[in-house]
């Protein structure tokens, strides 16, 4: 070795390079200015031989191997950095021409660390994980992680032999990012992250912002190009910008996409497959939107994707990346509207992934009573920490940017509200205050909504909270947590205990089924019969009696849900089930199974074609009670309004196996009233009990309204009635109406004003039973 070039050899970092442990190998290997030239310093553990050549002139330069093992060096005649590539040989003579991948300058700025460090770097998707991009016109892969206390992280996969001394990523000063540019890979390069812990311990893990990985068991993440996908859905985004949801009808079909997808030789259908089948069922079923669950990659499938570990990918299960574009875009194509299930709550604690991710309780508490929960067996996000709610609210707005998600659905979000959730006590450490609210959860909320809906206004978050807090639908300057919806658990528990009884007890629960009134306009609701509340028990096994029976009271729950206040959400096996054990017909509960889904289907386009049903879900005025008294009989009369007389609909609900015939009821207008939705008809399976002639209201005082009318009701069903004036005046309430109107609002006032719950239950209980004392016969 030339002893000019020995001098210029700094061996206390070359033997960092050697044993893997330098966090900042850009300081010494690539090209450096010298007093007596440009010195340049390879490390190629497997090479023999090692020339430079220049790409201008073609000039090759041989490098010397130094003392160590796979590590050269040369001293070029030149002052300034030239294009090179190497000339390796390795131990089979076979020679090889690759780039040098410490010749780059860094693609992060200082701005950029900063802005992460600070928790603000939304778009940091565009920098983290493995973006493919060229760099001073050459092809490669930029790899970017965040790793503060690990000593050393390097990029390893089948490209350099899993083996973590090649291609070693330089420490970005000193925000914890690690970052290489590595050329010559691509799209399909399978890598994980190598990182050298305090004790030198080792481990690799998945990169938690992989666009893809493989699948279970395997985990290693896939270099993956989003931006190559050809969108064809301007139509849908277009009007999904001028659309207000609020004012428009939606009805969310649930699904998981295994309930689609049956293995075959061992695989699950390809999303592009999956995206005819998904798509033909909406539409033929009348469904505005899918929610799709465990789209994020997960582990094994008996966590249901909720403890996801690819917050950045989609499953691969199903396909790549650009097959999961593809769904979406087609499904927008139809017509429908795609949200997804996400979950920034639990992560996997598994070897691979986010958990002790870099040696240090990184993405989660040190504290397992804050960090851990034991009951599902699942780490908890530190939502105190900046780079995590960065790390968060930039995977919701990728989804958004990306995959042109129509809205995002967040699961369990009690468990970010609430320290204690689902624990036992001693199980949680209570905040600064000594209370069980996590401060930090309701501040990570509230920041995620009020970012995500400065870019991505006509984008969707929904929030599925069982813990009743306050203003979840509520704007965040007014200490709101910013959602647009949220799941209207209380209806869906209420309704179930109520249908669950036997038709000749549910008077003694008839109040239950009223209560969500109270509170129906508190939030921005959904009404979901949603996977949890049926996973247990579906539907068909929690209604009462015989299978004749059990589909009545399905068609009247599902009716009842079409016609109540707020957004509709229903989870159904595509094809369901339904076991008839005392049947002796054994093409009875298929024929059941049929007559059901043209039910549901009809009453799904019932709603979709009636604006009384979803233009002022919102507004206390599209909204009154005719008849909620009636226990005895389990007769619910209500009605749905717009701005517009002519829109208005009359519901009769009847949730007993009675039917009734010339039964009087008040109506809000004088004029004529069409039957127009009834699921009692033979179509559906039912008996039959239809009014099939328009009713003319008649100045005949019933439920404290002037004008009446006399219809059949149905047994076990609901009766939907269409108002067309005909030239009279419309019917005004009686003052003892009205008077009893203002009881109620004033009563409900003052307990709502007090934040006293039980004091309003009274205040209507008081209301509804005065109310029942007067009502006509």
């Amino acid at each position: 070795m030339a002893k000019t070039l020995y001098n210029l050899m700094d061996w206390p970092e070359i033997e960092t390079i050697i044993y893997s442990e330098s966090d900042d190998p850009h300081a010494l290997l690539g090209p450096h200015k010298t007093a007596k030239g440009l010195l340049v310093q390879a490390f190629i553990p497997a090479a023999e031989k090692v020339s430079l050549k220049l790409k201008e002139t073609g000039k090759i330069y041989l490098m010397e191997m130094m003392e160590e093992p796979g590590f050269f060096a040369v001293l070029l005649p030149k002052k300034t950095k030239p294009d090179y590539t190497y000339l390796v040989t390795l131990e089979a003579d076979e020679t090889l021409e690759i780039e040098d991948p410490y010749r780059f300058e860094p693609v992060w700025e200082q701005t950029d660390t900063q802005k992460f460090n600070c928790g603000i770097h939304y778009n940091i998707y565009e920098k983290m994980g493995a973006i493919p991009m060229t760099m001073d016109g050459v092809e490669g892969v930029l790899f970017s992680v965040w790793a503060p206390n690990a000593l050393r992280v390097s990029v390893v996969g089948e490209f350099n032999h899993w083996d973590g001394r090649c291609h070693q990523m330089r420490r970005l000063w000193d925000s914890g990012v690690f970052e290489l540019f590595i050329p010559g890979l691509g799209t399909g390069c399978v890598y994980k992250f190598e990182l050298k812990l305090k004790g030198s311990l080792m481990c690799m893990k998945t990169d938690p912002y992989g666009r893809c990985a493989e699948s279970f068991p395997g985990a290693a993440s896939i270099v993956t190009n989003t931006k190559e996908y050809v969108w064809q859905d301007e139509k849908w985004m277009k009007e999904r910008t001028n659309r207000n949801v609020f004012t428009s009808p939606m009805n969310i079909y649930q699904l998981h996409l295994r309930d689609f997808s049956e293995k075959e030789d061992g695989k699950y259908k390809n999303y592009r497959e999956l995206a005819e089948a998904v798509s033909n069922y909406a539409v033929r079923m009348g469904y505005t939107h899918v929610l799709l669950m465990a789209v994020n990659e997960y582990g094994e499938e008996e966590g249901y994707g909720y403890r996801t570990f690819g917050y950045y990918s989609p499953t691969s299960r199903f396909g790549t990346a650009a097959d999961f574009q593809y769904f979406v875009d087609f499904l927008h194509q139809q017509g429908i509207g795609v949200l997804m299930q996400w979950t920034p709550i639990f992560f996997e604690k598994n070897d691979y992934s986010l958990n002790n991710f870099d040696g240090t309780f990184l993405y989660e508490h040190k504290d397992e009573r804050q960090g851990f929960h034991k009951k599902r067996n699942a780490c908890i996000f530190n939502y105190a920490r900046p780079e995590v709610k960065n790390f968060l609210i930039s995977s919701a707005l990728f989804w958004a940017d990306v995959y042109h998600m129509d809205g995002l659905m967040v699961t369990m979000a009690d468990a970010v509200l609430y320290l204690d959730y689902d624990k036992r006590p001693g199980e949680f450490l209570p905040n600064m205050y000594g209370s069980n609210e996590n401060l930090d959860g309701i501040e990570f909320f509230k920041h995620l909504n009020s970012i995500f809906k400065k870019k991505y206004q006509d984008v969707l978050l929904l929030a599925d909270d069982k813990s009743g807090w306050p203003g979840v639908t509520g704007r965040v300057e007014e200490n709101g947590l910013g959602f647009d919806l949220k799941f209207n658990n209380g209806w869906t528990e209420d309704m179930f205990q109520y249908m669950e009884l036997d038709p000749l007890f549910r008077s003694g629960s008839y109040s239950d089924m009223l209560m969500t009134m109270i509170y129906a306009y508190m939030e921005k609701f959904v009404l979901a019969i949603d996977w949890e509340s049926v996973m247990q028990r579906s539907l068909y096994e929690r209604m009462p009696g015989d299978s004749e029976l059990k589909a009545a009271n399905l068609r009247v729950l599902y009716g009842y849900m079409m016609c109540h206040p707020g957004k509709k959400l229903m989870y159904i096996e595509q094809e369901p089930k339904w076991e008839d054990a005392c049947s002796a017909e054994p093409n009875k509960a298929e024929e059941n199974v049929k007559q059901f889904m043209e039910y549901m289907a009809a009453c799904n386009a019932f709603y979709k074609r009636s604006p009384a049903l979803f233009s002022m879900d919102f507004e206390e005025d599209g909204f009154e009670w005719i008849n909620q008294i009636s226990a005895n009989e389990n007769i619910v009369v209500f009605v749905r309004k717009t701005e517009k007389m002519e829109e208005t609909l009359l519901v009769v609900c009847n949730f007993v196996p009675v039917a009734r015939e010339n039964y009087k009821i008040g109506v809000p207008y004088s004029g004529k009233y069409k039957e127009v939705f009834n699921s009692d008809n033979e179509v559906f399976g039912g008996s039959g009990i239809i009014n099939p002639r328009i009713k003319t209201a008649k100045e005949d005082e019933c439920d404290n309204r002037e004008y009446s009318i006399r219809i059949k009701v149905p047994p076990l069903g609901i009766s939907v009635f269409q108002y067309s004036q005909g030239g009279e005046k419309p019917a005004r309430s009686s003052k003892k109406q009205s008077s009893l109107k203002n009881t109620l609002r004033e009563k409900m006032k003052e307990a709502e004003n007090a934040g006293d719950v039980e004091k309003q239950l009274k205040a209507a209980a008081e209301v509804a039973e005065r109310k029942r004392a007067g009502r006509g016969v």
